[in-house]
């Protein structure tokens, strides 16, 4: 029941997104980075597809656009052998996996090399901090989507990356630690 409502709501939400330039106010989803960013994506989105996945909104190209566009996309039916599900897609695919427990949702997730950010919903308190302490990755969203902040530390952990970019962790990068134990002092 909730997996159902969750991927019809998210779907109608993404579907809704206005797509553009990055510059216009009312643009929602702008372009990738670059060509190379669009063909890893479709790549991954494809690869799912021909595994058992199905694009509910999006999973191609913009077709009308000029330039590095992918369309917000929905798959669901995320199996573990799927590219998407084993390496950072970076673009604009919700990649959906259902599961039954709590404790499944979070092995499913950790089952990664990766762990920049994950993301869950929960109205429970005591939920939302077990899964924050269960899974592995640098940042988490709990109830939002948008995590990043000049005040906030950016970075992940396992192959996503080592150390923190931003707020007063970032500067740790460039600091050495020094510990001094003095005794004995007349």
């Amino acid at each position: 029941k909730v997996y159902n409502q969750f991927v019809d709501e998210l779907s109608q939400q993404v579907a809704a997104l206005k797509i553009g330039n990055g510059f216009d106010e009312d643009t929602q989803q702008g372009p990738l980075i670059n060509e190379t960013a669009v063909k890893k994506v479709e790549h991954h989105v494809s690869d799912a597809q021909l595994k058992g996945s199905e694009a509910l909104v999006g999973g191609a190209r913009v077709a009308e656009a000029t330039g590095s566009f992918y369309q917000p996309s929905v798959l669901v039916n995320i199996k573990d052998n799927m590219i998407m599900n084993n390496e950072e897609t970076f673009g604009p695919v919700a990649a959906i996996t259902k599961f039954n427990e709590e404790d499944e949702a979070v092995t499913i997730s950790n089952a990664t090399q990766y762990g920049l950010i994950g993301y869950f919903y929960s109205q429970d308190v005591s939920q939302i901090c077990r899964v924050t302490e269960s899974l592995e990755c640098g940042m988490i969203g709990s109830n939002e989507s948008i995590l990043s902040t000049e005040v906030a530390p950016f970075g992940g952990i396992k192959q996503s990356g080592l150390g923190r970019e931003g707020s007063k962790y970032g500067l740790d990068e460039y600091l050495n630690i020094k510990y001094l134990c003095l005794g004995n002092l007349n």
